[in-house]
C-alpha cells in the first residue's frame, strides 16, 4: 500500500433502519464522499424511536455498531441522523476513533464568526438538549420541515416514496422561513442528513452559505494542508 492509500481515510456510516431512497448527496449514498466508506445498520434504529422518541436504549447497539465498524477498518464514524448528537459524547468516548454523529457540531465554530441557524427534520423535535450535546448557544434560531409534509412523513414514517422535487422545495421553503424571521442569519446548517442534495438550492434561494454533514466529513477529512 502506497502512502496515500495509506492515508485515506475510510467512513464508518451508522444507519438507522430504514428504507427510503437515498440519493447522492445523503450520507447513505456512497457517491456522496470522496473516501471509502462502510455502513452498519443499526437493528431497531427507526428514525421515530431516534428522532422523536429519543430512545436511551438505542445507544449500546450504536456503540456496537461503531466498534464493528472500527473492527472493519473504519478509521472515524458518522452516523445518518443528526438527533443523533446526544450520542456524541457517549460514542468518542466508547470508539478510538474520531466521531462526528451530526452537523450540528459545526455551530460553535460557525457561531464564533457570525449568526447562524438551523433547518431540521422536525422542529418540534429538535430541543436545547441537542443544541447543548452540540455545544451551541442555547437561542440558536430552528426551523423545520412543514409537519406533516411528503418530505417528512417519507422520512420518519420511513416510507418507500422519494418525490425529490417536493423534497427539494420543502427543504428551500423551511429555509426560507428561517431566514424570513431571522435575517440576521448568515449561515445555515443542515441537521437532516437526506437535506444535503438541496444545499445548492437553499443556497440560491437564500443567498446564505450552507453546510451539512457531507460537507463537515470533507473539511475534517481533507488531507493535511488542504483548506478546510
Amino acid at each position: 500500500m502506497d502512502s496515500a492509500q495509506a492515508s485515506t481515510p475510510t467512513v464508518g456510516v451508522l444507519m438507522l433502519a430504514t428504507r427510503f431512497p437515498r440519493i447522492a448527496g445523503d450520507i447513505g449514498h456512497p457517491a456522496s464522499l470522496p473516501f471509502p466508506v462502510r455502513y452498519r445498520v443499526v437493528a431497531g434504529a427507526s428514525p421515530q424511536r431516534v428522532v422523536r422518541e429519543r430512545d436511551a436504549a438505542l445507544l449500546e447497539p450504536f456503540i456496537a455498531a461503531g466498534r464493528a465498524l472500527v473492527d472493519e477498518g473504519a478509521t472515524a464514524i458518522t452516523t445518518s441522523c443528526g438527533f443523533l448528537v446526544l450520542f456524541q459524547r457517549a460514542l468518542q468516548a466508547a470508539l478510538p476513533v474520531p466521531v462526528w454523529t451530526s452537523s450540528l457540531l459545526l455551530l460553535p465554530e460557525l457561531q464564533r464568526a457570525a449568526p447562524a441557524g438551523i433547518v431540521t427534520v422536525d422542529a418540534a423535535a429538535l430541543g436545547t438538549d441537542h443544541l447543548r450535546a452540540a455545544g451551541a448557544a442555547a437561542d440558536t434560531p430552528i426551523e423545520g420541515l412543514a409537519p406533516d409534509c411528503a418530505f417528512q412523513r417519507t422520512l420518519l414514517n420511513d416510507e418507500t416514496g422519494l418525490d425529490v422535487d417536493a423534497a427539494r422545495a420543502a427543504t428551500v421553503a423551511a429555509a426560507q422561513r428561517l431566514v424570513a424571521r431571522h435575517p440576521e442569519i448568515e449561515t445555515i446548517v443542515l441537521e437532516c442528513t437526506n437535506m444535503p442534495p438541496y444545499a445548492d438550492a437553499v443556497r440560491a434561494a437564500t443567498g446564505r452559505t450552507v453546510h451539512h454533514l457531507v460537507s463537515l466529513l470533507a473539511q475534517r477529512l481533507a488531507p493535511p494542508g488542504q483548506a478546510r
